[in-house]
């Protein structure tokens, strides 16, 4: 496991599992057979090992009548489920008024459709198993619930045209994934803009950045480069994220611009 925190989770809830298991004089093999798994995957669950998945933990219950208790652990088993670093982002996310993000290289993370993040994670090196994959997957997947909360936070995002082009996991996740960002640009306090590549002023050349500002008026900052990924929380290094960030919008595209240059890519695609 990553850390310390998400370990501990899932020690409990295999140790829970053996517990009840053992209760009712299952011996593993017996219970792997009753909710269809093998004995393998139940050894590895219950030592903390492995991440059961929604169904493994109610088949337990049912099997093993536990009325419930082993279900209800599934909110932190899926909490578990997901690196460090994206639950820190992800309650963050929860709390913020506003969100923006400028994006280099991708389609930014909250705008990705489960095909184009599935692509992005297969060609990371090395090579991530495809349980890994599915767990990243489903951590970015479920933060898009920003999109819908209230109250609604305002969030903006300006896209680089090469990651507009760039057809990541071939020309139909691509289709989809414009198709996509133009269902989410008609949401009210969503705004996307495209910063065209021949820009000679652009503010955003030391890379991807991102800014969540949160109910009690601060600001913080969120930096991703190759293995490294940290929240930048100093008030002065900030207030440069902050001035960047608005460097890049009043460069761009205007959000209606934007609209009409993906439907133009997406007529090209």
């Amino acid at each position: 496991m990553e850390d310390e925190e998400a370990a501990a989770v899932l020690k409990a809830v295999g140790r829970q599992i053996k517990v009840w298991r053992e209760a009712a004089g299952m011996r593993r093999s017996e219970f792997g057979a009753a909710i269809g798994y093998g004995e393998e995957m139940v050894s590895s669950v219950e030592r903390g090992r492995r991440i059961p998945k929604p169904e493994f933990l109610d088949n337990a219950d049912e099997v093993l009548n536990a009325g419930g208790k082993i279900s209800s652990m599934k909110r932190d088993v899926e909490e578990a489920r997901y690196p460090k670093t994206v639950r820190v982002l992800a309650k963050l996310e929860d709390q913020a008024t506003e969100l923006g993000a400028y994006a280099s290289h991708h389609i930014h993370g909250l705008l990705q459709t489960p095909e184009y993040a599935q692509a992005l994670y297969a060609m990371r090196r090395p090579a991530y198993t495809e349980e890994e994959i599915e767990r990243h997957v489903s951590a970015r997947m479920a933060r898009k619930g920003v999109f819908e909360r209230v109250p609604r936070p305002l969030v903006t995002f300006v896209q680089e045209e090469v990651t507009l082009q760039r057809p990541i996991g071939g020309r139909m996740v691509l289709r989809q994934q414009l198709e996509h960002l133009l269902e989410v640009s008609k949401l009210r306090h969503v705004e996307i803009q495209v910063m065209p590549t021949d820009r000679e002023d652009h503010a955003g050349m030391a890379g991807p950045v991102r800014l969540l500002k949160l109910p009690d008026g601060k600001t913080v900052g969120h930096l991703e480069a190759q293995l490294h990924s940290r929240l930048i929380t100093d008030p002065r290094e900030v207030q440069i994220l902050e001035m960047r960030y608005g460097m890049i919008r009043a460069q761009a595209l205007t959000p209606r611009e934007s609209l009409a240059f993906i439907e133009k890519v997406l007529g090209e695609t």
